[in-house]
């Protein structure tokens, strides 16, 4: 049984889709619902060697509140938000899952077409891979 959902967006409408599908698996499982941002280091080093990432703080909590946003409208109010900083967006994903007790992963999909999808990989299917528990993929 499903008791923590664990749903990973980024700033795009496939994440609105994620969450919408994420909170209606938390409402039907009475499931804790925990929504996730993957804050990536972009380029090298600024200034004194601190890392350049590709949301500024607020960014990332736009972001989060955008999705909890979502949660509340389709029912979930409460969801749990939190940025972690990675490399590797899936990676990061299934560790913090890994990490919390997640039992079920929600991701979406950018529909990127076969030739993006093989040079740049794709999160979603890294995700199902690395994953240790089931992961919906919402489109």
């Amino acid at each position: 049984m499903t008791h923590k959902v664990l749903c990973a967006v980024d700033d795009t409408e496939h994440s609105k889709s994620a969450v919408a599908q994420a909170a209606e698996l938390a409402k039907a499982t009475g499931s804790e619902l925990t929504i996730l941002a993957v804050n990536l280091p972009v380029g090298g080093e600024g200034r004194g060697g601190i890392k350049i990432y590709s949301w500024e703080d607020a960014d990332a909590n736009r972001v989060l509140s955008d999705a909890a946003a979502v949660a509340k409208k389709a029912g979930v109010s409460g969801a749990k938000t939190i940025t972690v900083k990675g490399r590797d967006a899936a990676r990061s994903i299934v560790v913090y899952a890994e990490d919390n007790g997640i039992d079920h992963i929600v991701v979406g999909t950018g529909g990127k077409g076969a030739i993006t999808r093989f040079m740049l990989g794709s999160v979603s299917s890294d995700v199902v891979a690395r994953a240790h528990c089931p992961v919906t993929i919402a489109r």
